[in-house]
């Protein structure tokens, strides 16, 4: 029997170069049940992606209005360009039973879990093998010019220094593991009691049935 749920909030965070990314693909591959929240961004886009699929890319001045109208869940400005979820969609879906991924940085995360949503908040932090292995990765995937890589690693230790807020921590020494565990850390949040809104009536149900034996 299938019972009712409110959806999660899976804020996925690490410094970049880590994993999240990819963790996040597979992870939208492979389970119907999670959807990507899709945040808005003042950058502009890069080879291959397009508008409303990676990111709702917007002028400054559309992003600041939408952020002063209460529009946004969270926002924060990272290397010189804005980011942000917009707050409907993921109010919609969670009430819906929908699971809902966040590809964010820390300063994302913290407000989504202060935010009015906190109780369906699952926080993970990606953490890289080795610094070493860490600008390797940036170097070898030729999306950034050497200054933005050197500007990268400068922020990482910092990004880094916020994996104890989080409710879990993965090292990403082996994509096909840490997926697994991502996964893992999924299933056993959905499972929670006090995430399942159809349990009560379940058991009143129970309880019917015991008084119906007598």
């Amino acid at each position: 029997m299938k019972l009712d749920r409110r959806g999660l909030l899976i804020i996925l965070s690490s410094p970049s170069g880590a994993g999240k990314s990819t963790l996040s693909k597979r992870v939208l591959e492979d389970d119907p049940g999670v959807v990507f929240s899709v945040s808005a961004t003042t950058r502009k886009p890069r080879p291959g992606e397009v508008d409303g699929r990676e990111y709702f890319f917007k002028s400054r001045a559309e992003f600041e209005a939408l952020v002063k109208s209460g529009g946004m869940l969270e926002h924060a400005e990272v290397f010189g360009n804005l980011y942000g979820t917009p707050l409907a969609p993921v109010e919609a879906a969670i009430a819906a039973g929908q699971d809902v991924l966040f590809d964010v940085d820390w300063q994302g995360g913290q407000q989504i879990r202060n935010s009015p949503l906190s109780e369906s908040v699952v926080s993970v932090f990606v953490l890289p093998p080795s610094i070493a292995e860490l600008e390797a990765r940036l170097t070898r995937r030729g999306q950034d010019s050497a200054e933005v890589v050197a500007a990268r690693m400068a922020q990482s230790r910092a990004e880094i220094s916020h994996w104890a807020e989080y409710d879990y921590v993965l090292v990403n020494d082996d994509i096909d593991k840490a997926e697994a565990d991502l996964r893992a850390i999924v299933q056993a949040e959905r499972l929670k009691r006090a995430r399942v809104t159809g349990l009560n009536g379940f058991v009143a149900g129970l309880n019917a049935e015991y008084e119906a034996l007598q």
